[in-house]
């Protein structure tokens, strides 16, 4: 596990109304502090990456259509530096990934649907000075390659 990288399993408590799931607490061991709350949306085919926070935490959490989440460690004082690390989560893997500062991340939508990602950074978005770092997706400076493996 990339350093200072959290999954929390999620659990659904379904009944014949729906269901509901608890997504991030103020009691959870890992909680920091709460900034804001979004959505972003993730279409079939495409890559949202790669991007760093120097300040911020993220927690994702993917509630519809299913998610690959790559991060990639960057930080030349971490214990873990150069490592990658995959996470499919979305309605067949309800998690939420703790995503710490400085950790290189991005995501694409698996599968047919798209991908809806929550995020509780810790942080507000400042609009003026935006704590958003961006490497391109093909970067050769993070050795990870987005194509659909089959096999």
């Amino acid at each position: 596990m990339i350093d200072g990288v959290v999954v929390k399993p999620l659990r659904v408590i379904p009944d014949e109304r729906g269901f509901l799931m608890e997504m991030l607490r103020s009691d959870d061991e890992l909680f920091q502090r709460f900034g804001q709350s979004y959505i972003t949306a993730c279409y079939p085919g495409a890559v949202k990456g790669w991007h760093y926070h120097r300040k911020q935490t993220d927690h994702f959490v993917c509630v519809h259509g299913m998610a690959k989440v790559v991060l990639y460690d960057g930080r030349d004082d971490s214990p873990t530096h150069g490592q990658l690390q995959e996470f499919f989560m979305g309605e067949r893997n309800p998690i939420l990934l703790k995503i710490p500062p400085l950790v290189m991340h991005g995501f694409k939508a698996v599968g047919v649907d798209t991908a809806l990602i929550i995020n509780i950074p810790t942080e507000l978005y400042n609009y003026k000075e935006p704590d958003e770092y961006r490497v391109p997706w093909d970067s050769a400076e993070i050795p990870y390659d987005w194509s659909l493996r089959n096999g």
